[in-house]
């Protein structure tokens, strides 16, 4: 089949779910009105307050030159695992802020010349991780109850994203990127608020119409045979629930957190650490101009999940 033929099909498919989709909306707006505005208010208190801070603090280190000269010193340490020497602080930056600032800062890198195409490619699954406020605040306190939960499916998410992205460098060509003299840009105040409203609201946005989505995808039981498969071992709610986190992550964690299953922390590290289709889209907007081929970038990102699961099922 002709690269030609696969692109009208997919484009097909494409609009003829934003078609229902959109046909959904209209016959049943009292449903998906309340939803949206759910999924509005899920972000405002549990995103936003996560998000904001950190995006600020990441677009000041970033324009005002500072994360650039503190990659330098690393530079050996980083070239040991065949990074670009900007790996450290974008990591650093990424599990500070959470999703999507690792991926906007590995952008901003690139359109400024410190990271190379090959190096952007191997920093795109290294420095796309959640954030602590989201995952022990949010995600362990507020939903599971419990601020020790949240710890560990961090620390799990953490080891994961690390461990696949390290190892996936390592069989990749050395990275031989040059380093660039650090610049601090006149209005960088201005550009770092501005920076992180856009970046922010943008966000919002994903969530807002993913979360909706996530409840046309139940409501049509599009992912129905993903769900049943599930529900062999893992029950119904759970089953359910990972399935919506699929589409929209912070609303399937809020619903694992109310199943009360041993599958409920462990599923919710796979979500967290995958990101779901509304993560996923968000970090591939800074991430395809840096030339990321989405299809890898999600096959590491799942194999990232993959074992956070595991290791959450090991700690109990």
């Amino acid at each position: 089949m002709s690269d030609k033929c696969v692109r009208r099909i997919k484009y097909g498919l494409l609009a003829i779910s934003l078609s229902a989709f959109a046909a959904a909306l209209v016959i049943f707006p009292e449903r998906y009105t309340a939803v949206c505005l759910n999924g509005l208010k899920m972000w405002a208190v549990c995103v936003l307050p996560c998000l904001f801070p950190f995006m600020v603090i990441c677009a000041l280190f970033t324009n005002t030159g500072i994360a650039v000269k503190a990659a330098l010193p690393l530079k050996k340490v980083t070239g040991i695992f065949k990074l670009p020497y900007a790996a450290a602080p974008c990591f650093l930056m990424s599990a500070m802020s959470g999703y999507p600032a690792g991926s906007r800062t590995v952008g901003e890198f690139y359109n400024a010349n410190a990271v190379t195409q090959s190096g952007a490619k191997k920093l795109a699954c290294l420095c796309s991780t959640t954030g602590p406020l989201f995952a022990i605040g949010t995600v362990g306190a507020a939903m599971f109850g419990s601020s020790l939960s949240g710890l560990k499916l961090f620390t799990a998410h953490i080891i994961a994203v690390v461990t696949v992205g390290v190892v996936y460098s390592l069989f990749t060509p050395k990275e031989t990127s040059s380093a660039v003299k650090p610049s601090f840009k006149k209005d960088a105040l201005r550009e770092s608020f501005y920076g992180a409203v856009s970046a922010s609201l943008t966000a919002g946005a994903f969530i807002v119409f993913f979360y909706t989505a996530s409840a046309f995808v139940s409501d049509t039981d599009i992912l129905y045979p993903l769900e049943k498969l599930l529900s062999l071992f893992a029950g119904e709610d759970v089953a359910a629930a990972v399935c919506n986190g699929i589409i929209e992550m912070t609303g399937g964690c809020a619903a694992l957190a109310n199943t009360n299953s041993v599958f409920a922390l462990p599923f919710a590290g796979f979500l967290v650490t995958f990101g779901g289709a509304c993560v996923l889209l968000q970090q591939l907007c800074y991430l395809t101009p840096a030339g990321v081929k989405p299809l890898t970038f999600i096959l590491l990102k799942f194999l990232q999940g993959v074992l956070c699961f595991c290791l959450l099922l090991v700690m109990g």
